[in-house]
């Protein structure tokens, strides 16, 4: 059974489809969804977010002789340190149950629309069709849909969405969930090794941990310059990988020294991207990076996110490890889990804002 005070961590108001809205010529771009307040979505940076080999990883020793980090586990920590984002190649996940993915949550957005709605968000939820922190009836709106739902643990499923879904998607996807959460803990290893934290203080935490999904539709849009996908943030999660579904539309930009950058998904590659818990665990070393999400004015962009957090009945804070490893003072203060996510929830999206409240020593 789902434990209601587990589960009940955010809602979100009901807004109109965009991909309905989508679906017609578009004579103005209704007020809810123009986005003045942030940056132009046109970018020049010449930077590209770093590559990490996962198969130059997979065998021990990473470290050499005198203590040094090996090459590429180097390069995950300055990765994780100085972007929060970086793309992973030779993953160990097969691309046929990638493109089995890609084809179920395409196909899934292409349902008609009173399919759709039996999955919608209902009232006081968060999970299901819909937008997520949606706190009141005249904030901006993005210009996208989404599908959100706990994957694990299986018993915080909502019985109307996951358990609920078409057959060949659920069971694929059950196949996804049991490949990225071995993932996630293998890249979740190697960092605590690289941040010299005691592999038993991430087992503890994530092992058993939150994972959700959460599909993004992105329609064209006639005037794109004055929308936003999904708007500036940093992920509240643990860790983030995504699935470009759409390859041939790019929309993901990264917040590097100020200026956004472009992300070009490599072929068979993960993007993969710190969240303000890892920041946290890590107090401060690895830092959760803003992004969002731009549309295009003639094509669909579909993406596919999957998030893993701590256990929700445990605790979080600096890695009681890392603090004596490398005596330093904890920047963050600990917190439930639980309690975290309803404070980040109950917010409106808004760059890092959420992670600095949690710091000991506001800047």
């Amino acid at each position: 059974m789902e434990d209601p005070e587990l589960t009940k961590l955010g809602s979100s108001l009901p807004v109109a489809c965009v991909q309905e809205l989508a679906k017609n010529p578009i004579a103005a771009i209704p007020p809810r969804y123009l986005r003045p307040d942030q940056d132009p979505p046109n970018v020049t940076s010449p930077l590209q977010i770093p590559v990490i080999d996962l198969q130059k990883l997979s065998s021990p020793p990473r470290h050499g002789d005198d203590g040094d980090l090996t090459p590429e586990l180097d390069r995950l920590h300055a990765a994780s340190r100085d972007w929060g984002f970086f793309q992973l190649i030779n993953h160990g996940v097969s691309e046929s149950l990638t493109d089995r993915v890609k084809a179920e949550v395409e196909g899934f957005f292409n349902l008609p629309m009173e399919e759709k709605r039996k999955y919608w968000q209902k009232p006081g939820e968060m999970e299901g069709f819909g937008q997520a922190f949606v706190v009141s009836e005249e904030q901006k709106l993005d210009w996208g849909d989404l599908f959100y739902t706990t994957a694990l643990p299986k018993h915080l499923r909502k019985p109307h969405l996951f358990p609920q879904l078409p057959l060949p998607l659920r069971e694929t996807l059950e196949e996804y969930s049991a490949a990225l959460k071995a993932l996630a803990m293998t890249i979740l290893g190697l960092m605590a090794e690289a941040l010299r934290i005691d592999q038993g203080d991430m087992k503890v935490l994530f092992e058993e941990g939150w994972q959700k999904f959460r599909m993004n539709y992105y329609p064209p849009c006639p005037q794109p310059e004055l929308v936003m996908g999904v708007n500036s943030h940093s992920d509240a999660v643990g860790l983030t990988i995504l699935l470009q579904v759409t390859n041939d539309t790019h929309g993901l930009q990264v917040k590097k020294d100020g200026h956004w950058v472009s992300v070009v998904p490599l072929t068979n590659a993960f993007i993969v991207n710190i969240g303000d818990i890892l920041e946290i665990v890590s107090n401060g070393i690895y830092k959760s990076a803003e992004h969002r999400a731009t549309v295009n004015s003639d094509k669909e962009r579909i993406s596919f996110a999957t998030f893993l957090s701590p256990k929700l009945d445990g605790d979080l804070g600096p890695a009681p490890s890392l603090l004596i490893n490398t005596q330093a003072q904890p920047e963050y203060r600990r917190i439930g889990v639980a309690d975290y996510f309803k404070g980040y929830f109950g917010r409106q999206l808004a760059g890092k804002s959420y992670v600095d409240v949690m710091r000991i020593h506001q800047h």
